[in-house]
């Protein structure tokens, strides 16, 4: 009778402590709850634009509303594509001080949602999960279309905080990839090589982008990039 008692016990025991976990993970207190989705992958950076909090993209149509979150200080900034640039979001200087640790140029750990329920596309209208482009693929208009020397990559080039040699990031082309970045206001270029993965085309390093911008500018608008083989 005795042994009967326990075994009862110990059935209770387990009912209320899966009661408990059930109704934990319900109010968001387990650890297990999924992760948001993030419709741009890698890091987030921004250009030295003005105005409101706003950003740019190469796979958001203009108007599209997207919602930036910084997992590193849980800071958020809602803003709407206003343009054409070399990222898959390209926040601006207003929307970067909303969301940004002091002193830090880029957001490594980052959800990007679409707040409109649309899906994202590529650049050049591939369509979500298509692959990066290999070096060597289509070539696009440097700088919104200006015409003159074929550029790998679209739109705006811009850096991180990266330190190190001269180097870039890419979501379009593999590690080991090396490119030519010129800026067409100076002339100047940079030789780098591919050394991670970001949410840009291109996306130059500090020692990378000292090479070739000019003094005060963080972006690069007319700019062609080209891949070395």
């Amino acid at each position: 009778m005795r042994v009967q008692r326990k075994h009862m016990l110990a059935a209770g025991v387990a009912v209320v402590a899966t009661a408990v976990v059930a109704v934990g993970t319900g109010l968001g207190f387990a650890d297990s709850a999924p992760a948001r989705a993030s419709v741009c992958q890698g890091s987030v950076t921004f250009s030295a634009e003005g105005g409101a909090p706003a950003a740019t993209s190469d796979r958001f149509p203009v108007g599209t509303r997207l919602r930036v979150t910084n997992l590193d200080n849980n800071r958020s900034a809602t803003v709407t594509v206003t343009g054409p640039s070399g990222s898959c979001v390209l926040l601006n200087a207003a929307a970067m001080e909303l969301v940004r640790e002091p002193g830090k140029n880029v957001i490594r750990r980052n959800v990007v949602e679409r707040l409109d329920g649309g899906g994202a596309t590529q650049p050049g209208g591939g369509q979500p999960g298509s692959g990066a482009a290999q070096p060597g693929g289509g070539a696009a208009q440097p700088g919104g279309g200006q015409p003159g020397a074929a550029s790998a990559c679209p739109g705006s080039v811009t850096f991180s905080a990266e330190g190190g040699a001269p180097a870039a990031t890419s979501g379009r082309f593999p590690v080991g990839t090396r490119l030519r970045v010129t800026n067409l206001d100076n002339n100047r270029s940079t030789t780098v090589t591919v050394t991670g993965p970001s949410g840009s085309c291109v996306l130059l390093n500090a020692a990378a982008m000292d090479q070739v911008r000019e003094p005060g500018k963080n972006v690069i608008r007319r700019n062609v990039v080209e891949v070395l083989r």
